[in-house]
């Protein structure tokens, strides 16, 4: 029985701690009351899972509650109304989301009414609550273009540059610059694919010269054609990652991760089937095509062609058995917290390593 106290009180000292580690704090009807109305103001959402307003609000409010975490004079939390309809109803909340601030010593809210963004609430709980704290700007992946570097980024014939003409003011703008920067992170690690803005507000000359009439406007510049082309794929992540993987020959996911496509040369993989089925003499003949192929390889493919290489030649000393053993070696690295640049290393290894199995 003592021992179960013990198991309890530590699963219950790990669940509280978990709540209050979060950045912005998990307000319930038990914790609500020691929360809020005390010794700091606060500035809670009122949300349900299911709503759209309340999912975009989301990185801004976490982004938000990360840069307060430090200032002892002000609480940033939220409250399920799913999970707690009679404390939203108490404080009428009729939709979602409902931002309120509670002034320190007090249970009488103030409605927030001003824009949604991470730097508006900053402004208001910095008024309100007398602090003086700033949003941390994220590093940006999106490469941002002027009229100084436009032709030297977009024109290099050695990459593959998207770009969005935006204007500052544009809402749509707005709403699409987050996808945006999911756009470049998933891209970030390809050095021939380049994911750019630029202010067509501010630099007219060049929005005109490539047609832009409206914004945001969306334009690709692949290798081959420097003149741009209007990219006329879909604007959510996942259509944005499709449509860049089929015109620069890319193989990410919405995560920037590499898929399973990603290092397959289909005329190696020709050859490794003649060399998986051929008998030990003429593995060594099978052997000496693949690397002829390997030397007529180019750019990106000349790398995966060396792991080809590799992988045959180890197969060939160590035997048959060797790329099942060496894939799951690599997945067991890759289950573990390695950087971006590593998991792409060991990733094309499992894939191409996969041919011979």
């Amino acid at each position: 029985m003592a021992k179960f106290q013990i198991w309890l009180a530590v699963v219950s000292t790990a669940l509280l701690a978990a709540s209050v580690l979060a950045d912005v704090v998990v307000l319930t009807e038990d914790n609500f009351d020691k929360e809020v109305g005390q010794d700091r103001g606060a500035l809670v959402e009122f949300y349900a899972p299911w709503c759209g307003h309340c999912k975009k609000l989301a990185p801004e409010y976490e982004n938000l509650g990360t840069s307060f975490k430090k200032a002892k004079s002000v609480l940033i939390g939220k409250v399920d109304c799913d999970e707690h309809k009679s404390l939203c109803s108490k404080y009428g909340v009729s939709g979602y989301p409902t931002l309120q601030w509670f002034p320190k010593g007090t249970m009488e809210p103030k409605k927030y009414e001003g824009p949604r963004t991470a730097e508006a609430l900053a402004e208001f709980v910095n008024s309100e609550g007398g602090t003086n704290v700033k949003i941390a700007v994220a590093p940006s992946d999106v490469v941002v273009l002027t009229g100084d570097n436009f032709n030297e980024v977009v024109l290099d014939e050695s990459k593959d540059v998207l770009v969005e003409f935006y204007a500052p003011w544009c809402g749509h703008c707005k709403n699409l610059a987050p996808t945006y920067e999911k756009v470049a992170s998933a891209f970030k690690l390809e050095k021939d694919v380049v994911i750019a803005n630029l202010d067509a507000d501010k630099h007219k000359d060049l929005g005109e010269k490539y047609g832009v009439s409206g914004f945001p406007t969306l334009k690709f510049f692949p290798k081959s054609n420097k003149a741009g082309e209007d990219y006329e794929g879909g604007r959510d992540l996942e259509d944005f990652v499709s449509t860049i993987n089929e015109k620069c020959g890319t193989n990410r996911d919405s995560k920037g991760q590499l898929t399973s496509k990603a290092g397959i040369v289909a005329s190696l993989d020709d050859l490794v089937k003649e060399f998986l089925s051929a008998g030990d003499e003429e593995k060594k003949t099978v052997f000496t095509r693949i690397e002829e192929e390997v030397e007529k390889l180019r750019d990106s493919t000349a790398r995966y062609g060396k792991i080809y290489l590799k992988a045959a030649k180890s197969t060939l000393e160590k035997g048959a058995d060797y790329p099942k053993k060496e894939i799951e070696r690599l997945q067991r690295i890759l289950a573990k917290s390695i950087s971006p640049a590593k998991a792409d290393e060991f990733t094309l290894k499992k894939n191409i390593l996969s041919a011979f199995t």
